[in-house]
């Protein structure tokens, strides 16, 4: 019924930028939170960024002043600008949306396949 698709991952020298997209796409009724996760090898899955609604934003603390979460929500599209790259950022990115469909009627949270991002010389 929903679908998120990321994009944007790659390798990257340190100090280096990339930038994340993911669309969601599906029978989509309402978008509420949108953000961004990583997950490390060996380490747990953490939050990086998310982002509401009414464009509120929330970071990692070390993202901060590096990361920059934006979002179309009219698009149902969220981007991840990633400025400053350290080699501790290599990890899958994985986009997670709280989505109600026309079906459920009820948000639930959904998550993309994940991108790898690489940052490495």
């Amino acid at each position: 019924q929903v679908r998120l698709v990321e994009s944007g991952g790659g390798l990257v020298q340190p100090g280096g930028s990339l930038r994340l997209s993911c669309a969601a796409s599906g029978t989509i009724l309402s978008t509420d939170a949108m953000g961004w996760h990583r997950q490390a090898p060996g380490k747990p899955r953490e939050l990086v960024a998310t982002i509401i609604s009414g464009g509120n934003t929330n970071y990692a603390d070390s993202v901060k002043g590096r990361f920059t979460i934006s979002r179309d929500s009219a698009k149902n599209t969220v981007w991840l600008q990633m400025n400053s790259l350290k080699p501790e950022d290599t990890a899958v990115y994985y986009c997670k949306a709280r989505i109600a469909t026309f079906q459920t009627l009820k948000p639930a949270d959904y998550w993309g396949q994940g991108t790898q991002v690489t940052v490495s010389s």
